[in-house]
């Protein structure tokens, strides 16, 4: 019986293993890196990051924008338009669920859905 719940208890964490692969809470950026960011403003509390150009999870359209500099889990955007930089966190309390194939490695602080059109997934 012991063996039985032995297998059971592995075979349950490698399966959540591979539910979470390749799913990232935190974007590794730095100076220079082309990040697409939630355009809202600075009041705006989705804070949305993507590798690739998408809605953030307020449903308006991603700006595309240039990292200044990093410190710590937050990153220095500009973007055209923007009149100064904006700061971002650089860890998301949801993140793109949809595994390492997928390559828009898009965080938010706010659930919706990833640029890929798939749900995001909360931060265990």
């Amino acid at each position: 019986m012991k063996k039985v719940v032995l297998m059971l208890v592995v075979v349950s964490l490698v399966a959540a293993g591979i539910a979470f692969a390749g799913g990232k809470s935190k974007m590794e950026l730095k100076a220079g890196d082309t990040v697409y960011a939630c355009n809202c403003g600075d009041k705006c509390p989705c804070q949305s990051l993507a590798k690739t150009e998408a809605k953030c999870t307020c449903e308006k359209p991603m700006v595309k924008a240039t990292v200044v500099k990093v410190e710590g889990d937050s990153a220095v955007l500009k973007a055209a338009g923007w009149d100064k930089d904006r700061t971002f966190k650089t860890t998301g309390k949801y993140m793109c669920a949809c595994g390492a194939s997928c390559g828009c490695d898009m965080i938010s602080q706010n659930p919706g859905k990833c640029g890929c059109g798939n749900e995001m997934k909360k931060v265990q």
